[in-house]
């Protein structure tokens, strides 16, 4: 499945591996922010989280190592989205 596809699809969960404070300047609605560095210590909440996984960070990177981690500790379904803003561009915006 390709990515703006599941941006499309219910039951997807973003989750930005930034910083809390770089979170906290901007991202996008209804994001989780977990910091690239607490990944290991939250791997059973997100092996629980709903499926599929959009990873984001600020340039793209962290988010691939994240995916990376994720997939070698049995995390399937997870996906390295890049950047927050791209990410966030590609998101479909609710109608009225």
């Amino acid at each position: 499945m390709e990515l703006k596809e599941i941006l499309k699809s219910p039951g997807h969960t973003i989750v930005d591996v930034r910083p809390t404070a770089e979170f906290q300047k901007g991202h996008i609605p209804d994001s989780l922010n977990i910091p690239l560095k607490d990944i290991p210590a939250k791997l059973e909440e997100l092996k629980k989280m709903s499926k599929p996984l959009v990873l984001c960070c600020g340039s793209g990177n962290d988010c691939r190592h994240a995916h990376i981690f994720l997939s070698q500790q049995g995390v399937g379904n997870t996906f390295a989205g890049g950047s927050w803003l791209e990410l966030n561009a590609l998101k479909p915006k609710p109608t009225k």
